[in-house]
């Protein structure tokens, strides 16, 4: 399964503390065509999601953990390619630690990331609606003192969701809002996929870089 890029939504959700966090990419999930809007012109872009699952502690020095006891986790949604200015590109730039060759802007697979660990900068801000977001503002690679200290035991199965390839079981592990505009995008709806009913619940070479 490949995705190239070219030139539980519940009230009790615990989310990421603002910081510096060790992470791993556990999930990187096919979003299709989704409608965006900036300064007033609507298109449809290709977009995609990476999940990832934290090892760190909050300013509490507490491990940022589930009510479950399991890491907890946090995504960004890209627009999917390697345009100059993507912030794809840049994410990807900075956790690799290099640029892009002119070959590798002519099609690089996600998968490639799947399960490489990585620096997240976590960030707090409040949004129009007065609400709370947490975001992750930047993505680096993990510095050689925190490898050699030794990594954690990975959480969760990396998995890729391509719509291409659905598969429902997968699917349904999602969240009700992420089935939900997954469901929106054309490309979901010209396969015809009848997604069931939500079950309620709650490269390395002689470099440093890492893929």
């Amino acid at each position: 399964m490949s995705i190239i890029a070219t030139a539980n939504s519940s009230n009790s959700f615990k989310p990421v503390p603002a910081g510096l966090h060790l992470a791993r990419c556990y999930r990187i999930i096919d979003l299709g065509n989704q409608k965006t809007e900036y300064m007033g012109a609507v298109k449809m872009q290709r977009k995609v999601m990476l999940q990832f699952e934290v090892w760190s502690e909050d300013e509490n020095g507490e491990p940022t953990k589930t009510d479950k006891g399991e890491p907890m986790s946090i995504s960004k949604n890209y627009s999917l390619t390697l345009a100059d200015k993507a912030t794809l590109r840049k994410d990807l730039q900075t956790w690799r630690g290099r640029d892009f060759t002119s070959e590798e802007l002519r099609g690089f697979n996600l998968k490639n990331v799947l399960g490489v660990w990585a620096m997240l900068s976590v960030t707090k801000s409040t949004g129009r609606d007065g609400k709370e977001y947490i975001n992750i503002g930047a993505v680096m690679p993990v510095p050689p003192h925190v490898k050699k200290a030794g990594l954690p035991e990975a959480h969760n199965e990396p998995k890729m969701y391509s719509i291409d390839e659905h598969d429902e079981d997968l699917f349904q592990s999602f969240s009700d809002k992420l089935r939900a505009k997954i469901m929106a995008s054309p490309e979901f709806q010209r396969k015809g996929i009848s997604a069931q009913p939500a079950q309620s619940s709650p490269v390395d070479d002689d470099s440093d870089i890492p893929f």
